[in-house]
């Protein structure tokens, strides 16, 4: 697992890499065998292939063994969405990191908000320290998230990411995740003022392509449930051309059953 966590962190290093979401083993070894380096989890995807909504509603014990699945499936690296650790103390978020390690991912995102709010810096600082405590630097990719763009009442989320971003690396983080700043020039300063690795998410409300974002300074760019969202909006159209009309439209294109197969042989 060391030399799994090694390459995955090895790839921070080089000019940009994409880092695809997968929400369970299937997706996993597609995006596996479509060449990707390391492959990341989605809580979001996740979720929706749970029937439950994103933020929080999968329990920890149910999301791991989601996450055990995608990172027995493929020889890459898998880095988890563990969203804020689930659990409401850095105690807790140290076991969920201990479990993630147990059940073969060797890395995570830990967030600094929940419910809509940012924690208090020290509180959400402690939970990182305790991270990187259970899971010792080379062994394992911590991925400090910071919610400073999404959450509501921050005065300038450039500072406050920045700040907290600083405060993270600090405490042991090896890269820093901001999601929801979508402007190029922000994300250029960004990529210049935090002192590690840059995380961005493509996909949601940033539709900036890979190629540009490296251009700015990010080094390492994922995305999130859109992957899934695509996945779930076919079967959607699929569902309402059969409900609607009897077509089979929504076959165009798609893999025969024989190259499905192929796939997972």
């Amino acid at each position: 697992m060391a030399d799994r966590a090694g390459a995955l962190l090895a790839l921070h290093d080089g000019p940009g890499f994409v880092l695809p979401n997968a929400w369970d083993a299937g997706s996993a070894r597609i995006l596996e065998q479509v060449g990707f380096p390391a492959i990341a989890t989605t809580s979001a995807g996740i979720a929706w292939a749970c029937g439950l909504p994103d933020g929080g509603a999968v329990d920890r014990d149910t999301m791991l063994e989601h996450v055990g699945r995608v990172a027995t499936a493929v020889g890459v690296p898998v880095t988890a969405d563990l969203e804020a650790g689930y659990a409401d103390t850095a105690t807790g978020v140290a076991q969920t990191v201990a479990r993630a390690v147990e059940v073969g991912a060797v890395g995570a995102n830990i967030e600094d908000a929940a419910h809509g709010g940012l924690f208090d810096v020290t509180e959400a600082v402690d939970r990182i320290a305790a991270a990187r405590a259970a899971a010792p630097r080379g062994s394992f990719v911590l991925n400090a998230r910071t919610d400073a763009y999404l959450a509501g009442g921050v005065r300038s989320p450039f500072d406050e990411a920045v700040a907290r971003a600083g405060r993270y690396v600090e405490a042991g983080a090896d890269c820093v995740f901001v999601p929801g700043v979508v402007d190029a020039e922000s994300i250029r300063q960004l990529a210049a003022a935090v002192p590690a690795p840059l995380n961005v998410v493509a996909g949601l409300a940033n539709t900036i392509d890979a190629p540009t974002l490296f251009s700015l300074g990010v080094r390492r760019v994922s995305l999130g449930g859109s992957v899934a969202r695509a996945a779930l909006s076919l079967v959607e159209r699929a569902g309402r051309e059969l409900r609607e009309t009897g077509t089979l439209g929504f076959l165009d294109d798609v893999l025969s059953y024989a190259e499905v197969q192929e796939r997972f042989s």
